[in-house]
């Protein structure tokens, strides 16, 4: 009997090694990632530098407590970030994961407020649907009932009002007023943020706004004195083809980006929030202290992990090699919907890519969920990983895979995914 308090009561293999784009479990059997674990594993497995970076820092440095040291490897880490993200006057705020990366986002936005005096600034907008977390308050801030309905009794729901899912019929402006009609049923006088994930991750595979969306939600947010933080951690760290996904069509500059996963590419646990001069400056100058924190925040061995793993993403070109894979990708997404009548919709950016699952009689979701586990599941058994989920419509309906494969993955590798993934299709 195992000790081992599972995810779910399904059989899990072990996996025993990993490298490029495959894992192996131990019966010998090989997996192509098509979806980098969560999309987390972002320069392929099994890179011996970065496991001698987090080696070296464990033996010179493996931890101390943020709130009575920095490290020169942090220190090292929030420049080059700030640089390769083009952030200038950001402040990393270095955590473990997305959740707490979020966690803090809401946290900080709420006392950038407080210390402005403006005490009655507490909820924060986000879109329906959407998953910003686990934790209980990144979860409020999610909108995707699969995940949240059995904690909404630990919910102060009115703190966490819902804009719509981007609508790809409406231009990028036009869909981005919507939040103005959101923020005047809420209070304006209420809201600290709005939050949002710029190219939506599980939720939505892949949905995206138009052009124009993103710089018309920061000048809303500018005009009503709210916070506009862009959650970018599955997105981020040149995913979607650029450093920033909010940057794709727009040049904006949030006052909060959320990083996560990418960050150090599975290799450690990472995440981060880049808050703009003007929060870190307001809340300094203030009290003098986030009023909040984690154990292992700024933790130096992960920081070590995260440089190494900027090193491979600026030495090897994995932020254009993501536009160039991702456009072979989506082609052949493209060609499948074509052969596949159940697949209803391909889209995304660069390699973070949806398949829309549906009844192809009607062209619309089917009434029940199940077709992307379903599909799933004849990829994995026939080597392939992604990312199934179900709800984006109304919490029910609304079937998608996830495909993120990692930013090094080949030409030859594409094709090995999307032939894989044609025999999982062709299965019913």
């Amino acid at each position: 009997m195992s000790n081992v308090f599972y995810r779910s009561r399904k059989p899990y293999p072990v996996a025993v090694r990993a490298e490029g784009v495959y894992l192996w479990d131990d019966a010998g059997r090989r997996y192509l990632d098509g979806s980098s674990g969560a999309l987390v594993a972002n320069i392929g497995h099994g890179r011996a530098e970065v496991a001698e970076a987090v080696a070296a820092q464990a033996r010179k440095l493996p931890f101390v407590h943020g709130s009575q040291f920095s490290s020169d490897v942090l220190e090292s880490y929030a420049a080059r970030l700030v640089k390769f993200l083009n952030l200038p006057g950001s402040r990393l705020w270095a955590v473990s994961g997305g959740s707490e990366a979020n966690e803090s986002a809401i946290k900080l936005a709420r006392q950038y407020h407080v210390e402005r005096g403006d005490t009655g600034r507490f909820k924060v907008i986000t879109r329906v649907p959407s998953y910003h977390g686990a934790s209980l308050g990144a979860l409020a801030a999610s909108g995707m009932g699969a995940r949240r309905e059995l904690y909404t009794p630990l919910i102060q729901e009115n703190a966490w009002p819902k804009m719509p899912r981007p609508d790809p019929a409406l231009s990028g402006p036009d869909d981005a007023e919507r939040l103005r009609a959101v923020l005047e049923a809420a209070g304006p006088e209420t809201v600290a943020a709005f939050m949002c994930e710029p190219v939506v991750g599980a939720s939505d595979a892949a949905l995206a706004p138009n052009p124009g969306y993103h710089a018309r939600i920061a000048e809303i947010c500018r005009e009503y004195g709210v916070l506009f933080i862009a959650d970018e951690v599955m997105a981020g760290m040149g995913r979607c083809g650029s450093p920033l996904a909010v940057r794709l069509q727009d040049d904006v500059k949030p006052d909060l980006v959320v990083l996560g996963k990418g960050l150090a590419a599975g290799y450690a646990p990472l995440a981060g929030v880049m808050a703009s001069g003007t929060v870190y400056d307001t809340v300094m100058n203030g009290s003098g202290a986030f009023k909040h924190g984690f154990t292992y925040a700024g933790h130096p061995v992960s920081a070590a992990a995260g440089l190494s793993v900027l090193d491979v993403v600026e030495r090897e070109g994995l932020v254009a090699a993501a536009q160039e894979r991702g456009a072979q990708l989506l082609a052949g997404l493209q060609n499948l919907k074509q052969k596949h009548p159940q697949v209803l919709e391909a889209r995304g950016h660069g390699l973070l890519l949806g398949v829309v699952l549906g009844d192809p009689a009607t062209g619309q979701s089917y009434e029940s969920p199940g077709v992307a586990e379903r599909v799933a599941e004849r990829a994995r058994a026939l080597g392939l990983l992604t990312y199934p989920g179900s709800g984006a419509l109304d919490g029910t309906r609304g079937d998608h895979l996830l495909l993120g494969p990692p930013l090094s993955i080949t030409a030859g590798e594409v094709e090995e995914l999307l032939a894989l993934l044609d025999g999982a299709l062709a299965g019913g």
